[in-house]
């Protein structure tokens, strides 16, 4: 049985303090993207507010290119920004990936999506009413928009990998948002911040993980990306509903990102 509430951990965090399945060992430094994808020049990055999952949000950094850590933290409105994968000019080479890259980028996939259901379904329950009644209606997810995802088992593998890495950098910055969210409105809800902890963490080793593939194998070292509406401000209706919306598209989304990224995830 799920639970909503627990003691909140001695010193004062929640979530646990382990690793989520593979975290990010594939590339040291990762980023996020927009739709150039390959190859892109430099180019600006709208400021936004920077926020780990622990922290709070921080003041916006200046207009210009930020390293790939700083990005896979950022909260964002809805916009558009091109991300560094990796410092320097380009792909630093084979020591970018560990040596067991696809199989541990494997089970991080099929961990988001074994795993994406029950996340769901816990916080709906830890929302309370009305949410745990009315899930069709208010949690319908035709206004949440995850990056364009047109590719399918038949694409070429570097356009999968592009497309992958576009949408998990959206996720990451969403659970981020979420579990902000969480932590004030349900900071007892041990189980589900525990799971929205580290869910993020199996996103950012996978994120990690596809940017090693892409350097390694593509020499694709910036990525184009959008992030979803930060809640920041809005109403705490409105916060639990649009966690409800993201998580329930992100069940949806993680099945057919399964489905297309597993088979292209042999070893060349």
């Amino acid at each position: 049985m799920w639970e909503c509430h627990g003691a909140p951990r001695g010193d004062g965090r929640r979530g646990s303090p382990g690793r989520g399945a593979g975290e990010g060992r594939g590339g040291g430094e990762a980023g996020r993207p927009s739709p150039r994808g390959v190859g892109a020049g430099l180019g600006g990055i709208p400021a936004g507010s920077l926020k780990s999952p622990l922290s709070h949000p921080r003041p916006p950094p200046p207009t210009g290119v930020v390293p790939f850590v700083a990005l896979l933290l950022l909260q964002r409105r809805p916009v558009a920004g091109r991300a560094l994968l990796v410092n320097g000019p380009g792909c630093p080479g084979n020591s970018l990936c560990r040596a067991n890259v696809h199989e541990q980028t494997r089970k991080q996939v099929a961990l988001l999506n074994a795993t994406a259901q029950d996340l769901f379904s816990l916080y709906l329950k830890c929302q309370g009413e009305p949410f745990s009644s009315e899930s069709e209606k208010l949690c319908n997810p035709g206004g949440i928009f995850f990056p364009a995802f047109h590719v399918n088992r038949t694409s070429e593998k570097k356009e999968v990998m592009v497309a992958m890495y576009k949408l998990f950098a959206f996720l990451n910055a969403s659970l981020g948002n979420i579990t902000r969210d969480q932590e004030e409105l349900n900071p007892t809800a041990k189980e589900l911040l525990d799971r929205l902890h580290n869910t993020t963490k199996t996103t950012r080793g996978l994120i990690s993980n596809l940017t090693c593939l892409l350097c390694k194998n593509y020499n694709v070292f910036q990525v184009d990306v959008s992030y979803g509406e930060s809640s920041k401000g809005k109403s705490t209706f409105k916060k639990k509903q649009q966690g409800c919306q993201v998580l329930r598209k992100y069940v949806q989304v993680i099945a057919q990102a399964a489905r297309i990224l597993l088979p292209h995830l042999s070893p060349a």
